[in-house]
């Protein structure tokens, strides 16, 4: 069991002893970033924002995840995570156990949201183009649909190279 009563400060930043508290903190901290950083290669893209290392103790690996609909696509690559990490960095993983951590929703929310745009209302817009493909694409589907559905697509490709987002400056 851990010893969590208070500590002196002298004890936290004894470097007597082979290693001091706080070196073995940040060494299990750097350890649990770069297994971060192996789970974030292996999952899904998807995946990365709503999902990460909680700790790794006694062969389990624990990550965190943001609501249940993650855990479950998350479980979903459950098999090939582990035996991607026992391949390269964890011989000793027996097995993953995922958690719902709800706060990882608001974070998770903010990384998605760097694609994005804050207008003055303080809502969020994502900043959208339509690529010169893309409207082609619609101009080609445009000319085998019925009149009152040509006519909105046609609108549609008439965008392609203009931002959706009216409020840029």
């Amino acid at each position: 069991m851990r010893d969590s009563r208070p500590q002196s400060l002298e004890n936290l930043f004894d470097d007597a002893g082979a290693q001091s508290v706080l070196q073995n903190v940040q060494q299990r901290a750097a350890a649990l970033l770069r297994l971060n950083r192996a789970v974030r290669s292996i999952i899904p893209a998807q995946l990365h924002p709503w999902c990460r290392v909680a700790n790794f103790r006694q062969g389990i690996l624990v990550l965190e995840t943001a609501n249940a609909s993650w855990l479950m696509r998350l479980r979903y690559e459950q098999a090939t995570l582990l035996s991607a990490l026992r391949a390269q960095i964890l011989p000793s993983l027996t097995s993953i156990d995922i958690r719902i951590n709800p706060s990882l929703a608001a974070i998770g929310k903010d990384s998605v949201q760097e694609n994005s745009i804050q207008t003055r209302s303080g809502q969020f817009e994502v900043n959208r183009e339509l690529s010169e493909q893309s409207a082609e694409a619609l101009r080609e589907v445009a000319k085998r649909s019925p009149e009152k559905l040509r006519a909105a697509i046609e609108r549609l490709a008439s965008l392609a190279g203009e931002s959706t987002n009216k409020n840029q400056s």
